[in-house]
C-alpha cells in the first residue's frame, strides 16, 4: 500500500513552508495539509449492501504521510448526519491538546455540516500511527494509517526493506454501528460479535460472498518487506501470522525495539507494530491470517479468521493458499510471549524517583436493574446491567468538553477527585464479588486526577475478576510511557520485577488477563488527557478516566488558547 517512492512524490507535491505561525504551538520542519470529508458510501460485503461512514469515501481512509517534526494540518468537514471527531492515535500532541480529538474530552463533536481544522506537530516522533473517529462506534469504519518517516538521510536501525505495506486489522458489522451502540447500552447486556474480521477492509475467502474480497501483497522471492500492522478493531484483540514465515518485530507503538523474531504477533485495538518479513520460502501463495484473542470467560466472539495473501511472483494463478497457523483464541501464553520480547532499541531514561503513584483497578461491573422493563433493559449478569470502571468509578461523559470547561473554568462538568487508589483492597483476581448479595455496583462520575507539571508518575493497572478477568488494552492520550513491569495475579511491590534499563515505550498497554501492568512517564504536556480501555464496548460502559496536567512555567510549558473554530456543543 505504501512505500518510499509514494512518500517522495507526496513530499514534493504536498509540502510547503509555513513562515508565520499564529499560535505558539511547536513549529515543524515542513507543513502538510490534508482535507478530510466525513462522508457515507455504499459497500458490498458479506452478501449485503449497506452505507458506512468514511473519510473521503475511502475504506480504509486516506494515509497521512509525514516526516519526524513535520506539522500536520487537517481540515475535517462533516457531510454526514452523525457527530464526528478524529483522534490522532499515538501522536503526543505536544502543546496541542485542543486537537487530540476525543469527543467531550478535548472538544465537542463536529456536527453535521460543520468543520474543524486539526493542527499539530510530530515532535520527535516517527513510525506507524493511525487516526480514527472518537465518537460513538464510528471508528468501526472511520480509520486510516499515519506513516511518519525519519528525517531525511536518517536510516532505519534495521535492514532497509525492499517495500513497505500497511496492514490494518479491523472488524465489520452489517448493522449500523451508531444504532448498534445505542441498542447495546439500552439493553444492559453484552455487545454482539462482529460479522467479520477484515484485513485492509477485506474479509477474505472464509466468509460468505468474500472469495474475491481479499487483500493481497505481491512479493519477490528473497526480498524483505516491512509490514506496518495496525489494529483498528472495535472490541477484539487479534493474533496475526503469515503461513511458514517468521515475523521480526522492529517497532511497537511507533517506537523502535530490539529485533524480536516470532511466528505470530498479538495486537489489541489501538496498538501498532512494524515487522520485517523475508520472502524466503518456496514460490507459492501464503495466507496472512487474523484471528481472535479472547481472554475473557463466557463471551461470544467472531471465531472465523480473516485471510489475505502473501503471494510470490511466479506462483500459479488461482492456486490454493497455504494456511497460516494461529494460536487458539484463549492462548494467554502466546500473547505474553510477544510482550516479553519487546524491549526499547537502546537504554532509555526511565524516571527513577517517583513523586506521584497511582494504583488503578480496571474491570467490569454489574449494576442493579433500575428499569421498569427488565427483560428489555437488564440483560446483564444476574439480571443487572453491565458497566465498566477504573477504581470502581464508571466514567460519564459531560455535556461540554472537559478541556473547554477546565480552560474556561465552567463549573458542573467534572470533579477533580478521581482516587489514586481503590476505595478498598481485596483479592482482585481471585476474590472479586461476583454474585448477589455481594455489591458489584460501580459509582458513576466524571472524575479527573490533577497532576502537577513535571510530576514523575508511576501508574499500576490491576485487572479484576468481577464478571471476568480479561486483557484490557489501556490507551493514554497525550503521552507515551515506559512499560516497566507486568505480571499475573495481584500486584505486589515486594515481588514485582521491573525493567528500568530498556522497557518498551508505548501508548497502549495490554493489562494482562488476571494480572497487572506498571507504567512510568513524566507529566510534561499540559492539558486534559483521556485514559481508557480501547475495547469500545468497555469505553462505552465507562472504563476510563481523565488526567489533567497543570501548566508549568513559561510559554513552552503552558496550554495555548483554544482555536477559533473549536466546535460548540
Amino acid at each position: 500500500m505504501a512505500n518510499l517512492l509514494c512518500f517522495s512524490v507526496l513530499f514534493l507535491t504536498m509540502s510547503f513552508s509555513y513562515c508565520c505561525m499564529a499560535h505558539k504551538w511547536p513549529a515543524g520542519g515542513s507543513t502538510r495539509f490534508y482535507d478530510f470529508k466525513v462522508q457515507t458510501m455504499k459497500v458490498n460485503k458479506l452478501c449485503n449492501t449497506k452505507e458506512i461512514v468514511t473519510i473521503n469515501k475511502m475504506f480504509p481512509g486516506p494515509i497521512v504521510y509525514a516526516q519526524e517534526d513535520d506539522r500536520i494540518i487537517v481540515k475535517v468537514t462533516n457531510e454526514t448526519p452523525y457527530n464526528a471527531t478524529i483522534h490522532w492515535h499515538g501522536v503526543r500532541q505536544k502543546l496541542s491538546c485542543w486537537f487530540d480529538g476525543p469527543s467531550y474530552i478535548t472538544q465537542c463533536p463536529i456536527q453535521a455540516g460543520a468543520s474543524f481544522t486539526y493542527e499539530f506537530t510530530l515532535v520527535q516522533q516517527k513510525g506507524t500511527f493511525f487516526w480514527h473517529a472518537h465518537v460513538s462506534w464510528l471508528r468501526a469504519t472511520v480509520y486510516g494509517a499515519i506513516v511518519v518517516y525519519p528525517k531525511t538521510e536518517v536510516p532505519y536501525p534495521f535492514e532497509h526493506p525492499y517495500e513497505e505495506h500497511i496492514v490494518i486489522l479491523g472488524e465489520y458489522w452489517l448493522r449500523d454501528v451508531v444504532q448498534l451502540e445505542r441498542e447495546v447500552l439500552a439493553s444492559g447486556g453484552a455487545a454482539p460479535p462482529a460479522d467479520a474480521f477484515t484485513i485492509n477492509s477485506h474479509p477474505g475467502p472464509n466468509y460468505n460472498c468474500s472469495r474475491n474480497d481479499v487483500y493481497k501483497i505481491d512479493v519477490v522471492p528473497g526480498k524483505t518487506y516491512l509490514l506496518r500492522l495496525i489494529n483498528a478493531g472495535l472490541n477484539m484483540e487479534n493474533f496475526f501470522a503469515i503461513a511458514y514465515h517468521k515475523l521480526t518485530i522492529v517497532e511497537a507503538d511507533a517506537e523502535y525495539t530490539k529485533p524480536f523474531t516470532t511466528d505470530r504477533v498479538m495486537l489489541g485495538p489501538g496498538q501498532t507494530m512494524n515487522v520485517l518479513v523475508t520472502a524466503n520460502q518456496p514460490i507459492g501463495k501464503y495466507s496472512m491470517a487474523m484471528g481472535p484473542y479472547m481472554s475473557a470467560q463466557n463471551i461470544s466472539f467472531q471465531n472465523i479468521s480473516a485471510i489475505a495473501y502473501f503471494q510470490y511472483s511466479g506462483a500459479v494463478p488461482n492456486s490454493i493458499s497455504l494456511p497460516a497457523k494461529l494460536p487458539s483464541f484463549n492462548d494467554n501464553l502466546a500473547a505474553k510471549t510477544v510482550m516479553d520480547g519487546l524491549r526499547s532499541l537502546n537504554p532509555v531514561n526511565v524516571p527513577k524517583e517517583i513523586d506521584t503513584e497511582l494504583f488503578v483497578t480496571v474491570g467490569l461491573n454489574v449494576n442493579k436493574c433500575r428499569s421498569k422493563t427488565p427483560r428489555n433493559n437488564c440483560r446483564g449478569m444476574n439480571n443487572g446491567t453491565f458497566a465498566a470502571s477504573m477504581n470502581n468509578i464508571s466514567f460519564v461523559m459531560p455535556t461540554v468538553s472537559i478541556l473547554e470547561a477546565y480552560y474556561k473554568k465552567i463549573g458542573g462538568q467534572f470533579t477533580v477527585d478521581f482516587p489514586g487508589a481503590p476505595f478498598r483492597f481485596y483479592d482482585f483476581v481471585n476474590g472479586a464479588p461476583n454474585n448477589a448479595p455481594n455489591n458489584t455496583q460501580a459509582i458513576n462520575g466524571t472524575r479527573t486526577k490533577v497532576l502537577k507539571f513535571g510530576s514523575k508518575v508511576q501508574l499500576i493497572f490491576q485487572d479484576t475478576s468481577t464478571v471476568t478477568t480479561e486483557n484490557h488494552p489501556i490507551h493514554l492520550h497525550g503521552y507515551s510511557f515506559y512499560v516497566v513491569g507486568y505480571g499475573t495475579g495481584n500486584y505486589n511491590p515486594q515481588t514485582a520485577n521491573f525493567n528500568l534499563i530498556d522497557p518498551p515505550y508505548m501508548n497502549t498497554i495490554g493489562v494482562p488477563v488476571g494480572g497487572w501492568a506498571a507504567i512510568r512517564f513524566v507529566a510534561d504536556n499540559p492539558g486534559v488527557w483521556f485514559m481508557h480501555c480501547h475495547l469500545e464496548i468497555h469505553q462505552s460502559w465507562g472504563l476510563g478516566a481523565v488526567l489533567i496536567v497543570e501548566n508549568g512555567e513559561g510559554e513552552l510549558e503552558t496550554l495555548p488558547h483554544p482555536p477559533a473554530d473549536l466546535p460548540r456543543c
